[in-house]
């Protein structure tokens, strides 16, 4: 099933960069790139190790109602550079309409600079329900119980 997102570029973004893309027919997240302000475009923006900061894509999107866009990382970046998103997955809601930026960390040991047009992140469309919440006297009795973190065991 296909669904359109409505994309608006910034009035000062560069329209040479792409619009998020799948890189293959079975790209689960499209490509979201960095579009950076004019005064940033040729040296780029250099991300410090522990540092965390907002690039900005130079896009504003409408989702759908009943949908979210999820924003996560990018396993190479992470896996090469340690650049990763402090709050992965990020959520843009379908009643969203302000500047997409992208929250990326630096996890790494050196300084990293992020180019602009670089694939910083990927976006995963996906639908949205939202439950009712309801206080109760007792909970239903399952075989886990109030077992928490690693109370499965180890393999």
């Amino acid at each position: 099933m296909a669904i359109k997102i409505s994309v608006l570029r910034e009035d000062w973004a560069d329209p040479l960069v792409p619009l998020p893309a799948y890189q293959t027919v079975g790209s689960a997240g499209a490509d979201i790139c960095a579009n950076l302000p004019v005064e940033m475009r040729a040296a780029g923006f250099v991300l410090q190790p522990m540092e965390r900061a907002i690039v900005p894509t130079g896009l504003r999107v409408a989702i759908p109602e009943g949908f979210e866009m999820q924003i996560r990382p990018r396993s190479g970046l992470a896996l090469k550079h340690g650049i990763t998103l402090p709050n992965t997955p990020g959520t843009i809601d379908s009643d969203y309409r302000g500047p997409l930026g992208v929250a990326l960390v630096n996890l790494g040991a050196a300084p990293y600079v992020v180019s602009h047009g670089d694939r910083i992140a990927q976006c995963v469309i996906a639908p949205v329900l939202q439950a009712g919440f309801e206080v109760v006297e007792a909970l239903d009795i399952t075989a886990r119980g109030a077992g928490g973190f690693g109370s499965t065991g180890t393999r």
